[in-house]
């Protein structure tokens, strides 16, 4: 049996993340780094794969979670006949090492309670030698990788697993620390576990207290910025897609990818939203992994990196893992890097202009890598490429990859002209007017009304609900309304959005891929921009009612069997959910202007 994706909640130390089970298990954890082996793989396999579940030695009668104001902190309450305890589990801003904080508090009566703690490096192929440390902690090591565990309660081996069994009372709190550090070194010193807590309060509360959205969906925003921060890896300022690899995009399907990277993409519509929530530092320390990562030749620059910027993402397959509720096969790393992906170079230019107008401070060198970036488009933006969805075979002509090539030089051109910045503008634009002529010809259905996925297509994407809002038409362009009009007649199922037109034929043998959240958000974007506010505010509570208890969100919805699908938490669907509600706060502002006036 496997749990459902909304049974998890996220902790994590902006260098790493686990997900925890309602059931208080950690069933996922990768460490020291996002895009380590995991040491729980439970996510994608049994309890033999490794996890760490804390839990009443008995049934559980509710379950109630929350996070503790806008931290990362998260408190699992779990009722009983005999009485109700909390978990408390987070894990600490970095130090020395890396630690997970588990503490049992007793809220009433008294609690049987059992641990166990299984411990599997390479993604849960190898199990450790545990013993006894000086100090009473359980240390385990295997080749590279070492933890130990901390706790006053005792534990003893069982069946290759380390196990407890203890009570806890009503006002009582018991902490059991799990630390991770190189096996070469010196086992990591035990930490206190008081002064963990508050300092990782204090961590978060100082950081969401620099939000500057005051709108009516704070508390949405925050959690959904939370999340973000949490899929930074600090060393670098790298932003990982997610957290997580292989849960599937098609429930039981073949559509399972390693996300634990760095997609400009991504990570750039990250910095826009975080930009404009007053998060400067993060952006800043995005823009210099970004230079670090792309230097060298425009020619090889890739669609993803490695946290550090990593070029090399070589992918295999984890066959010894059953995969998330059979969905075969687990895939580790992602060979989508080496794919042609033309929309990254206009994200990444309207980034580095969105940053100019916002008055951030940019690379001195950043204006010239942009100059050989637009050099190397020029010669390319008329390939074909492998488009946003990284389709795997031969390449097409997606539109919306063009449109993001019009962005580049539309953007480049603006940052020229508004700071008076070197630039060959005759050229630029030229090539701007061309490409705009060649998508408007080639890549629009007249019969239909309607631009399309690919050149020559007949068929529909989510992604071009992206035009209106990256400015390549007006909202109220005929070609933009028939555009909408196509999505909703053929790519709503259930008042979701997909990103693929079910009347297209791809041969595969599997079950419909759930709804993208993202274009559902995007179609919110576009009734926005139209005026169309209480259809795009359907839109958001929609999405906004599929989320978890705990406000996390996945890749898609599945809305047949109402279940979460892909990859989680999902960065680009928070991302969506953020830029909605800015939008929609900022929309309804003068509304509410004309209503008081009209009073």
């Amino acid at each position: 049996m496997y749990s459902n994706i909304e049974d998890y909640a996220l902790i994590g130390d902006c260098e790493t993340a686990a997900l925890v089970n309602r059931n208080g298990s950690i069933d996922w954890l990768c460490w020291p780094a996002f895009d380590s082996d995991a040491c729980f793989t439970a996510l994608l396999g049994t309890k033999d794969h490794g996890r760490w579940q804390i839990t009443p030695d008995g049934p559980i009668k509710s379950c109630k979670r929350r996070y503790r104001g806008h931290s990362l902190i998260l408190e699992t309450t779990l009722e009983t006949d005999d009485g109700a305890v909390t978990l408390i589990d987070f894990m600490p801003p970095r130090g020395t090492a890396s630690d997970v904080v588990r503490i049992v508090r007793g809220d009433r009566g008294t609690v049987k309670m059992r641990m166990e703690l299984i411990i599997r490096f390479g993604f849960g192929t190898a199990i450790p030698w545990v013993k006894r440390d000086t100090d009473g902690g359980v240390l385990a090591i295997c080749g590279p990788d070492m933890t130990v565990l901390h706790t006053p309660i005792e534990t003893h081996g069982e069946n290759l697993t380390t196990v407890a069994s203890f009570e806890i009372k009503a006002g009582d709190s018991i902490p059991f620390v799990l630390t991770y550090g190189p096996s070469h070194l010196k086992v990591p010193d035990a930490i206190n576990v008081d002064h963990a807590l508050k300092d990782t309060e204090d961590f978060w509360t100082e950081w969401s207290g620099r939000c500057t959205y005051k709108g009516e969906h704070r508390d949405l925003v925050m959690r959904s910025l939370i999340t973000l921060k949490a899929l930074i890896y600090a060393p670098s300022g790298g932003i990982v897609a997610a957290p997580t690899t292989s849960l599937p995009e098609k429930l039981g399907g073949s559509r399972n990818w390693d996300y634990r990277f760095c997609w400009l993409r991504d990570a750039t519509f990250t910095l826009l939203v975080l930009m404009n929530s007053g998060y400067t530092d993060e952006a800043r320390a995005w823009h210099r992994w970004l230079l670090r990562a792309v230097a060298g030749s425009p020619a090889e620059m890739q669609i993803m990196y490695g946290i550090m910027g990593q070029r090399r993402l070589l992918e295999w397959e984890a066959d010894w893992l059953p995969g998330y509720g059979g969905a075969l096969p687990v895939r580790i790393g992602n060979a989508a890097h080496a794919q042609l992906q033309l929309d990254v170079y206009g994200e990444l230019i309207d980034s580095f202009h969105q940053t100019r107008v916002a008055r951030l401070d940019l690379d001195d060198g950043t204006w010239a890598v942009e100059g050989e970036i637009l050099d190397h488009l020029a010669s390319v933006w008329n390939k074909p490429d492998h488009g946003i969805w990284e389709r795997r075979g031969n390449g097409k002509h997606y539109v919306l990859s063009k449109v993001m090539c019009w962005v580049a030089f539309d953007r480049a051109i603006k940052s020229a002209e508004m700071f008076d910045l070197k630039a060959p503008l005759e050229k630029w634009k030229a090539l701007r007017d061309e490409i705009h002529r060649d998508v408007c010809e080639k890549g629009f259905d007249p019969r239909e009304n309607t631009f399309v996925e690919s050149y020559g297509s007949d068929v529909l994407d989510g992604a071009i609900l992206l035009l209106p809002a990256v400015g390549f038409l007006p909202v109220d362009d005929p070609r933009v309304k028939g555009t909408v009009a196509a999505v909703e007649k053929y790519l709503m199922r259930d008042g979701f959005v997909l990103r693929h037109d079910p009347r297209e034929v791809t041969g595969e043998i599997q079950p419909a891929e759930g709804a993208f959240l993202a274009c559902t958000l995007w179609l919110a974007e576009v009734y926005i921009q139209m005026g169309d506010i209480a259809k795009a505010e359907e839109l958001f509570e929609r999405v906004v009612a599929i989320a978890n208890d705990v406000g996390l969100l996945a890749e898609e919805y599945d809305s047949g069997v109402k279940r979460q699908t892909g990859n989680f938490p999902q960065a680009l669907t928070h991302i969506a959910l953020i830029s909605v509600a800015h939008n929609l706060t900022g929309a309804k502002k003068p509304q509410e202007k004309k209503k008081e006036r009209a009073k």
